[in-house]
């Protein structure tokens, strides 16, 4: 049974009383003729970083991203995240500051409910709600899945995933490439959707700086030890622009901070998108050495838009990103990365650039996104829908990249 909401302050007015919405319900501000017009949009993020992030954080960087371009396409949208977010969008803050960094928090799960929470009682105002929080929310908005996105950015191997995926088979979902799909075939999935960087986000860069590039965050499954080694083979400097979580801190100690003894390894810690282009650009490749199904991957399209080529293991989403011998060299082991290096350098860094604004603008993103919205709510006349995308046998839908 769906309850119904007694908060007052969000209830529309007719005839001179008030009327409770159900969750399932919205108050119809979005709806023109029977058609929505615009829609009332509410993003709901993560609470780890600020939105977008002060330095790393890739989940909360594209949720900012596609914000602000719904509100450009004219959209009205309410972004759930920390307060100390920037965005155009009205902004529900659950917390003062981003929850990663704040040394005050201890236990985040009670920020993210409460989140949640808010976006429950808010719910008839909106005509879509997009989640960006895993599986947290499916238990209260299970009973209004047809209005509702789910992207989930995260790897989807983990053993336990099956139960709750099975148990609300109801809610929609969207992927951040058809690699990910693959441990959960048979979920509910909408479609894909590749993510997207703001056109002029990033310049052009030459890579005259001369050195390889490992950009993102040191973990096993990053393989950061298998840059130096690459880097070390090949003869060239290396640079290191990589956080350090806590549970990755022993990893650090034990496995990276001795081979950075090398005087051709620099490791310059964690930087944001302010020092992206210049670091990305004055490349002569990206090293992206990862030992996991990668779900995307989103440095690798922020070295295209520099024009840096990427030289990638070819594991997870690698190959729907990386063009072999255009954008850069699926490769699958350290001896064949290190003969991609010289390669690599040979690549037109123009071609990359315009490959990136070709598949990975937040432009062509958010469109994806909103041909997803009316496909889940239904309306499948929507104009932009079969440009985007492409229906697959099962019924679901995927993403047309190129």
């Amino acid at each position: 049974m769906i309850d119904s909401w007694s908060d007052q302050e969000s209830m529309p007015v007719t005839g001179g009383r008030a009327h409770v919405l159900s969750e399932c319900q919205t108050s119809g501000a979005g709806v023109e003729h029977g058609r929505l017009s615009f829609m009332r949009i509410a993003q709901v993020c993560p609470l780890y970083e600020s939105c977008p992030p002060r330095l790393y954080g890739g989940t909360e960087r594209i949720v900012y991203y596609l914000t602000e371009e719904l509100i450009r396409l004219g959209h009205e949208v309410t972004l759930f995240a920390s307060g100390d977010s920037q965005t155009s969008a009205l902004l529900e803050a659950p917390c003062e500051q981003a929850l990663r960094l704040n040394e005050t928090c201890k236990d985040p799960l009670i920020y993210h409910m409460t989140m949640l929470h808010r976006v429950r009682r808010r719910a008839a105002e909106f005509d879509f709600m997009h989640f960006h929080t895993d599986y947290l929310h499916f238990p209260l908005f299970a009973g209004c899945s047809d209005r509702t996105l789910t992207t989930l950015h995260g790897r989807l191997d983990l053993p336990d995933l099956p139960v709750i995926m099975r148990e609300f088979a109801m809610m929609p979902l969207v992927s951040i490439s058809a690699a990910q799909q693959a441990p959960l075939p048979w979920a509910n999935w909408y479609g894909t959707v590749l993510h997207g960087l703001p056109r002029d986000l990033h310049r052009l860069g030459s890579g005259a700086s001369g050195y390889l590039a490992f950009l993102g965050r040191i973990a096993p499954e990053k393989r950061p030890d298998r840059a130096i080694t690459i880097a070390r083979q090949a003869g060239i400097p290396l640079q290191i622009a990589a956080k350090v979580d806590p549970v990755d801190r022993d990893y650090f100690s034990r496995e990276i901070a001795p081979l950075l003894q090398d005087p051709l390894v620099e490791f310059i810690g964690e930087i944001g998108d302010a020092e992206k282009s210049q670091f990305l650009g004055n490349a002569v490749a990206l090293l992206f050495p990862i030992d996991w199904p990668e779900p995307f991957g989103l440095v690798l399209i922020e070295a295209l838009a520099t024009g840096t080529p990427v030289i990638a293991f070819g594991r997870g989403s690698v190959p729907e990103i990386i063009e072999d011998g255009l954008t850069g060299f699926i490769v699958d082991d350290v001896a064949a990365a290190v003969a991609a290096v010289p390669w690599a350098k040979q690549l037109d860094r123009g071609a990359i650039r315009r490959r990136f604004e070709e598949r990975f603008t937040a432009d062509r993103m958010a469109r994806d996104y909103l041909a997803l919205y009316w496909h889940v709510l239904g309306d499948g006349s929507h104009a932009d829908e079969p440009k985007l995308l492409t229906f697959r046998a099962a019924g679901g839908l995927t993403h047309a990249a190129d």
